[in-house]
């Protein structure tokens, strides 16, 4: 898969990762892969929601790493 940004949200809770991505995305292309690493157990349901909402795909959603050090890695395509 080729990445085209990263940011890292990590420590922050919602609505901080949907609002720095919605930027992020903002800079990219048409079709450019925006990838978001968070801690915050809610992003992987906001980032679902915020995907339909705006008419970007939500190409892949995972999980890294165990319990208190749980990380969740979305990688949104620009509609």
């Amino acid at each position: 898969m080729d990445i085209h940004k990263e940011i890292d949200t990590r420590g922050l809770n919602c609505p901080l990762p949907i609002l720095k991505a919605k930027k992020a995305l903002a800079d990219l292309a048409s079709g450019q892969l925006l990838k978001v690493v968070s801690t915050d157990v809610g992003s992987v349901r906001d980032f679902q929601a915020f995907a339909k909402q705006t008419g970007n795909e939500l190409v892949e959603q995972t999980s890294e790493g165990a319990d208190e050090a749980k990380e969740f890695i979305h990688v949104l395509r620009r509609r």
